[in-house]
Parts: structure tokens; C-alpha cells; sequence
């Protein structure tokens, strides 16, 4: 198949990860379930190097996957069940009837619930109605709720898993769209970077995606540098929260306000970047719009309905999501801001990889921290914890620092010179981790150089 590794022999494994966590993942499973499994799959996460929340609004992003992944071993049988487990004691096992309806608790979002995205989503694409019974083990090496996609990762793997265990197939471009399609049974409006990212990577390698029609085009990074991720200690999970949902909302909003003071029918426009196509603008045409039609101060319900002449009941069912509804402010003028400039940034960064000048980690520092302080002041999106930490890297060496992931809690990502990796690691370690026990207990899954790490598999028991 055309996602089983190649070579799936040692030195792949061990280059995804340790020969000593599958032998562990196999002895658990064989230790639970009684018997040895018959396949393992596995997601890596993603760390996105600029390009925060414009994936929904249908721009490029620049991610590459990481060496932190979801791991599964799996064996297929005839018990009419599906069990779950991971080796997580904190994550309780799960079994479901392969023939009963696949329920997903939104206002309560449990671990499992993502593997059953997956599940929902392989099931729906080939109208099966029985899946096949499976006993699944789950180790995650991502930190959780850190902004390094490990829902979203456990969502493709599960896609992986259960179009395995069910005998089907399809393209890596088919799953990921598919993935990002069923993430949203637990409430979360991605755009499909983390999917994308994560069945598309290839190792050594960042990507430029691009969405309708998804591709991946390879990015080279400069030579000299390298991105160090940390972790500012803070979860955020987005599905548990409206704060993301509301961004997606709020420029939903804004697309269709823009639209229609151009005198375009905003009635099938729910992107930004579907506007821009619209009126044949450049980025810096749309930025220059933005300031002529809203207001930075915030619009209320009543103001949006008028503008865009719709009713409340209108407004309520064709705009907002479920877990936005309470909303009656929002914010439109500072959305669509940060969303047209990150958008050029991300084109920016991509020619200046390309053209390997002489200032190049320079410039890319630039556009990192110029992102952040776009995310900071006009999505928002950031924490105080989140910003102390990227001033701490800036401090200690780092050419460009920057929130990466949905925000409000999370990592930092970092571009260093990599003459001055090891001082920047400790002054780090000695300016943001050290001084608070909670930080310093988490510090050594917290702090870490990444390299592009390649995307989702299927490992085969030989």
C-alpha cells in the first residue's frame, strides 16, 4: 500500500522512533490483549513555522512534521468489538460495538473521541456497515494541548488504522483532506494543515501546503540554523474552549463584510482568501481594504446582521458554529489584519528559503517575530506565560521567535544559529524552567531542537 513504510525494516523504525518504545508498545499489547499485534501505524506531529490561523481561511502554511508522533499497534479479529487503549494509565480504555452508531461527546472531549473521528470518518467515505473488530494499543510522544497537533495526529492515525484493519485504501492526499474533514465531529473548524502535514511530510524537509487542490511543495531550510521548540507550560486544548472557534467565526464575518463593500454576494463566501480571488486583489490591495471598510472597534450582532442584511436567526445558523453562539461581540478589523499580512509573510518566507542569501536567517528570524506580534496583538492568540517565553528566546540568541500552533497556551517555536544551540538550550533552561518547579518538572519534554521528521505509515509485522 501506498502508505506502508518503505524499508520497513530497523533503521526506518529507529528512525521514527526508538527500537526500545515498540518493543514496550509490543509487550503491553501482548500483555493486555493475549495475543502478538498484527501491524503498527503511526502520525507524527507537526510544528508550524509560520502561517497561524490562515489555514481556515484557505492561505498557505509552512509546517514540518516532528519526531514526536502517535503510535499504535493493532490486531484485527472476529469479537464484533473495537477496544481502545493507551498506554497512558491517565487515558481510560474504551470498547465500542462494531456495529453500533459512533458517538462523539463535543461538550466533552476524552481522548478516544479523537480515535473515533478517524473511525467515523473511514466508515462514512466507504459506507461500511460493520467495521472490522480490532484491539488498538496508542503511545503518544507528543506533549498534549502543547499547539504540536497531538489530536490531530491521533485523528490520522486512527484514519490509518481503520482504513488498514477494513482492507481499504486511499491516496495521502484522500486521507488527509478526510481528516480534516471528520476532526470536526468533536467541534474543532481547522483548515487541515496538521492532516496535511502529517500524511504529506517527508523527512529532512519542511512544506509549503496549499489548499483546493491540496498539494505540498517541498521547502528547503537555510543551512546554519536550526528551530528549537519549548513549551510554555500552559495546555490549551481547542476543542474543550470557543477561543478557536471564534477566530474562525470572527473572520468568517469579516470575509463577508469585505465581500460586500466590494459588491460581491457574500452569501456563498466564507473565507478571506475567497474574497481576494474574487476581486483579482494582491495581498496588499486586501490589507489596504480592510482599513477602508472595518472598524477596529468591536461589532455587535445587531451591526453585522444590518451590514450584511440578514436576520438574528440567519446570523445564528449560517455563520456561527455550535460553541459560538453565546458570542455577541466580535472583533473583525484585527482578524483580517493578521490574516492578509501572515498570509504575505508565509509567501515571503518561502522566496527567502529559496534564495539562499547571505541574510537569509535574518530575514526569516524578522518574519517569525513579526507573526508573533501579530498573533499577539491582532489575533490575540497568545498568553502571558507564551509571550515571556518567546522574550526569553529571543534574549538568549534565537533570530526569530513566535507562537506556533492554535495559541493561548502551548509552544514557542525558535530559529537559532546553530553555532549557538547549546547556549541558548541552557539559558533558556535557566531563565524561563529553572526558577519554577512546576516548569522544571516538565523541562525534558519541553524543551528540544526538531528536525522534519516524515509522515504517517503503516509499519507491517513480517
Amino acid at each position: 500500500r501506498a502508505l506502508t513504510a518503505p524499508s520497513s525494516g530497523p533503521n526506518f523504525v529507529l528512525r521514527s522512533f526508538s527500537l526500545d518504545r515498540l518493543l514496550n508498545l509490543k509487550n503491553t499489547f501482548e500483555s493486555k490483549f493475549g495475543e502478538s499485534p498484527q501491524f503498527y501505524a503511526y502520525a507524527p506531529g507537526r510544528v508550524n513555522l509560520i502561517g497561524e490561523h490562515i489555514d481556515y481561511c484557505g492561505y498557505s502554511v509552512l509546517p514540518m512534521a516532528i519526531e514526536q508522533n502517535i503510535l499504535a499497534a493493532v490486531s484485527v479479529n472476529r469479537s464484533g468489538t473495537i477496544t481502545l487503549a493507551n498506554i497512558n494509565p491517565q487515558y481510560r480504555d474504551f470498547t465500542l460495538s462494531c456495529s453500533e452508531e459512533i458517538a462523539i461527546d463535543r461538550e466533552n472531549p476524552k481522548w478516544h473521541y479523537y480515535f473515533l473521528c478517524g473511525l467515523k470518518g473511514i466508515q462514512e467515505e466507504f459506507g461500511l456497515a460493520r467495521l472490522a473488530g480490532m484491539s488498538c494499543l496508542v503511545d503518544g510522544t507528543i506533549p498534549p494541548s502543547s499547539g504540536l497537533s497531538s489530536s490531530s495526529a491521533l485523528v490520522c492515525c486512527a484514519g490509518l488504522v481503520t482504513m488498514e484493519a477494513n482492507q481499504k485504501s486511499l491516496s495521502k492526499v484522500a486521507l488527509a483532506e478526510l481528516c480534516a474533514k471528520c476532526e470536526r465531529y468533536i467541534g474543532t473548524e481547522g483548515g487541515g494543515m496538521d492532516q496535511s502535514i502529517s500524511f504529506l511530510a517527508e523527512r529532512g524537509k519542511a512544506k509549503l501546503i496549499e489548499f483546493k487542490p491540496l498539494r505540498a511543495t517541498d521547502v528547503k531550510l537555510p543551512d546554519g540554523a536550526v528551530f528549537v521548540i519549548s513549551n510554555c507550560c500552559v495546555e490549551m486544548n481547542k476543542a474543550a474552549t470557543s477561543h478557536f472557534n471564534i477566530r474562525v467565526v470572527e473572520c468568517r464575518i469579516a470575509a463577508k463584510m469585505l465581500a460586500r463593500a466590494r459588491g460581491l454576494d457574500s452569501s456563498g463566501l466564507l473565507k478571506l482568501a475567497q474574497v481576494q480571488t474574487e476581486l483579482k486583489a494582491s495581498l496588499e490591495e486586501m490589507l489596504a481594504l480592510v482599513d477602508e471598510v472595518l472598524h477596529p472597534e468591536e461589532y455587535s450582532r445587531e451591526e453585522i446582521c444590518q451590514a450584511l442584511d440578514v436576520t438574528s436567526e440567519q446570523f445564528s445558523t449560517e455563520v456561527l458554529s455550535s460553541n459560538t453562539q453565546h458570542v455577541t461581540h466580535f472583533k473583525l478589523h484585527q482578524r483580517a489584519k493578521h490574516v492578509y499580512g501572515e498570509a504575505a509573510r508565509v509567501l515571503r518566507f518561502q522566496c527567502v528559503c529559496s534564495s539562499e542569501g547571505a541574510d537569509s536567517i535574518q530575514t526569516l528570524g524578522e518574519l517569525m517575530n513579526q507573526s508573533h506580534v501579530s498573533c499577539r496583538d491582532l489575533y490575540e492568540c497568545s498568553c502571558p506565560q507564551l509571550d515571556q517565553l518567546v522574550d526569553v528566546c529571543l534574549k538568549s540568541g534565537a533570530v526569530g521567535s513566535r507562537l506556533t500552533g492554535a495559541g493561548w497556551g502551548g509552544c514557542a517555536v525558535s530559529m537559532v544559529p546553530s553555532e549557538k544551540v547549546d547556549t541558548f538550550l541552557q539559558a533558556v533552561r535557566e531563565s524561563y524552567f529553572l526558577p519554577d518547579p512546576r516548569r522544571a518538572a516538565m523541562e525534558g519534554l519541553s524543551l528540544f531542537v526538531s528536525k522534519p521528521g516524515g509522515g504517517a505509515a503503516i509499519l507491517l509485522e513480517e
